[in-house]
């Protein structure tokens, strides 16, 4: 029992210790708030919003610079400030609020979502972190989101992290990252004309023309089987394509069988023949 408190005491202090050295390593930034606290002064106490201009306003000594300095570092400079108005002062410096470290999560597949758009990251936050503070990711292609960092696209594959679980992908988020979550493409085919139930059905790996014309009840007694046309939307290009399904149907010729895409729309057309 001695033996496992004095591990759980050593894993404390470790931690304690590695708290401390990321909150000395932390670079202040725009909105934060410090506190700022002179030992045997409290009329020098004080609670201080980092302006846009990177400064802090101190009682006695006015505006100090901020921005980009470590605590321990504004420690020195704010005791050298009012080094000059009292005695070898101690100063302490504390961020009491981060709000510096925003991150803009943007694309479709967080565009409902009233978390999307710029977030503040009030610690370290790793890219599945951020993905849980999103909710249901349901309507997200994973395959296809990104993160964005300095201009350069980073290697994290959102996939593999959240439907695998490969935390190798869970990279640490920093300040002004553009996480792009884009929509699912449509999941869904859209069968109109001539068939006898015409509307939306479920899009399944390998489903022809001819499948889904037979989804959506078959044939007509108006239909034109051969003069069915595939229209396909990828990008901003719009594609036609004919499907010869009478063809396919006497002949079982596969080849003008049209194996379709996500979105597809398939129209039969009327015709006598």
């Amino acid at each position: 029992m001695e033996k496992r408190n004095l591990l759980f005491l050593v894993m404390a202090l470790l931690f304690a210790f590695s708290g401390m050295a990321r909150a000395e390593s932390y670079r202040i930034g725009v909105e934060d708030v410090l506190h700022i606290s002179v030992w045997g002064n409290p009329e020098l106490t004080t609670q201080a919003p980092v302006k846009h201009d990177g400064m802090i306003s101190i009682p006695l000594v006015g505006d100090v610079k901020a921005l980009d300095l470590t605590p321990k570092e504004l420690r020195a400079a704010l005791e050298a400030e009012i080094g000059k108005y009292v005695k070898t002062p101690t100063v302490s410096v504390i961020v009491s609020a981060v709000n510096s470290r925003k991150v803009y999560v943007l694309g479709e597949g967080v565009a409902q979502r009233a978390s999307s758009g710029e977030i503040t990251l009030r610690r370290q936050t790793t890219l599945m972190q951020l993905l849980a503070q999103l909710g249901s990711l349901k309507e997200a292609d994973l395959r296809n989101a990104y993160v964005i960092r300095n201009g350069q696209k980073m290697a994290a594959d959102f996939y593999k992290l959240v439907a695998k679980g490969d935390s190798a992908q869970d990279i640490p988020l920093e300040p002004n990252d553009v996480i792009f979550i884009p929509e699912k493409p449509d999941q869904r085919i859209r069968v109109v004309g001539a068939v006898r139930t015409p509307g939306i059905i479920p899009y399944v790996e390998g489903m022809s023309a001819l499948d889904a014309v037979l989804s959506a009840g078959g044939f007509t007694e108006f239909a034109s089987q051969n003069g069915v046309v595939v229209i396909r939307k990828e990008e901003n290009e719009v594609t036609t394509i004919e499907a010869k399904l009478k063809d396919v149907i006497n002949s079982s010729d596969t080849g003008s069988n049209v194996l379709l895409k996500p979105g597809d729309l398939v129209n039969v057309r009327t015709g006598l023949f």
